[in-house]
Formats: structure tokens, C-alpha cells, sequence
């Protein structure tokens, strides 16, 4: 048999083994996503343009802090710069990932890392963790459910959010950094763990105390990068898929 022979039921069981990865992750933002498009409503945007930031911005905090300066005098510079300020961790996710996709083309690097949201950065690094590799197959068969339901669930927050009469008092927002919070923990056995963690909260409390928001997310993380910089520890060893 031919390699070619080989590589599609190889493709088709990796997108299967990223698609189970996925449940978790829809059902854990699935209140976030239908709070997003509740307030997005709230604050004055129509039912479309709920949906579109979440189709082309795609992340929760950043479409968040989005809504609440939209329609405000501030200017739109400052609008695109507090928005970049709270999504450029994902600009050390792709740094991060960027070095265990040798194999894929520019394409498919341009187009994952746009599904390059937390929960799929975590998963990803506990891959290479454990010694395998991160086919495009298998991202991607994580990446399109989460993002397809955060999109409908957005949807149908802007449809029929009204009837929450106030969807911060029922706590649904809270659910979301949970799940985060469990992320952090999953690295918790890796060198360092700690302090970078432990600096990184620090020093984003700090800056939420004294720049404000959203600017103590990047600063936490600029913190915590120090960190790793400074006391580097090897990286795992990628191998092949099972």
C-alpha cells in the first residue's frame, strides 16, 4: 500500500480523536457564549451584528470588553488597542505552537491559528506534553465544533436573552474562567509552575488595581513570560501520532 493509502483513515481517526476532545469545551462556554449575545443586545447591537463579532472576532473577553466600548465617545483607536491588549496572549500561543507544526503548510498555520483560542492552546501543549504530535486533522477536528457552537450559542443569546431578566445575577459568567482555572491546573506538574503563576496573578491584580482593565491580562502574562525567560526548562520531545 501507498503512503497516500495510509494517510486518510490516519486523517479521519486524528479529526475523530479531536472532535471527542471538543465536548468540554462547547459545554463549558456555551453560557458565555448566549451572555455574550444577551448583552451584546443589551448594548444596542442588532441580532447580526451579535453574531459577526462572534464569527470574526471569536473571543469571549476581548468581544466582551468590545461591547462595552462600541457605541461609546472613546476613540477607535483605543477601541482596537484595549481589544488587542486583552488577545495578545494568543499571540504567544501561536509563538508557542508556531514550533510544533513543521508539517503543515502556510495555509493551514494562517488558518489554524485563528481557532487558536485558550481551551485549544491547552490541549494542543498537553499533546506535545505527552509526546504527540499536533496534526492539522486532529486541531482542526477540535476547532470547528467550539467555534461553530460559539457562534449559535451567541445566536441564541441575542434572540432570547431578554427573557434573562439579569444574566449576571444567575452567575453564568462564572462558569467559563472555571474551566480556565482547570486548564492552568492540568500544567501544574511542569518546572515552574508556580512561580509563574503565582507572579503572573500577582502582578495582574496589581495592574487591575492600578492601570485598570483590560490592560492587567497582558501584564499578568508579561509577567509570567519573565519568568519562563529566565529560568528556562527544555521542551518536550514531539513524536508521532499513535
Amino acid at each position: 500500500m501507498t503512503a497516500d493509502s495510509y494517510a486518510a483513515p490516519r486523517q479521519r481517526s486524528d479529526f475523530l480523536r479531536g472532535l471527542l476532545a471538543s465536548p468540554p469545551v462547547v459545554v463549558a462556554a456555551a453560557p458565555f457564549g448566549v451572555l455574550f449575545g444577551a448583552l451584546a443586545v443589551e448594548n444596542g447591537f442588532t441580532t447580526y451584528e451579535a453574531i459577526l463579532m462572534s464569527a470574526t472576532i471569536y473571543a469571549g473577553a476581548s468581544q466582551m470588553v468590545g461591547i462595552d466600548l462600541f457605541g461609546t465617545k472613546v476613540a477607535p483607536w483605543l477601541i482596537v488597542l484595549s481589544i488587542f491588549a486583552v488577545n495578545f496572549r494568543h499571540v504567544l500561543y501561536s509563538a508557542t505552537i508556531g514550533r510544533q507544526l513543521s508539517g503543515w503548510t502556510v495555509f493551514q498555520r494562517y488558518f489554524g491559528f485563528f481557532f487558536l483560542v485558550d481551551p485549544q492552546f491547552a490541549e494542543a501543549e498537553q499533546r506535545v506534553e505527552q509526546g504527540r504530535g499536533i496534526s492539522f486533522s486532529w486541531y482542526m477536528g477540535m476547532a470547528l465544533p467550539i467555534y461553530i457552537f460559539w457562534v449559535v450559542n451567541s445566536w441564541l443569546g441575542a434572540l432570547f436573552g431578554s427573557l434573562i431578566p439579569d444574566p449576571h445575577a444567575l452567575g453564568i459568567d462564572f462558569l467559563l474562567p472555571i474551566y480556565f482555572l482547570g486548564l492552568v491546573m492540568g500544567f501544574r506538574k511542569r518546572p515552574l509552575w508556580l512561580p509563574v503563576v503565582g507572579l503572573s496573578a500577582i502582578v495582574s491584580i496589581i495592574a487591575y488595581r492600578t492601570v485598570g482593565s483590560p490592560w492587567h491580562v497582558s501584564i499578568g502574562a508579561l509577567a509570567g513570560i519573565l519568568v519562563g525567560a529566565l529560568f528556562p526548562s527544555p521542551l518536550p520531545l514531539q513524536e508521532d501520532d499513535e
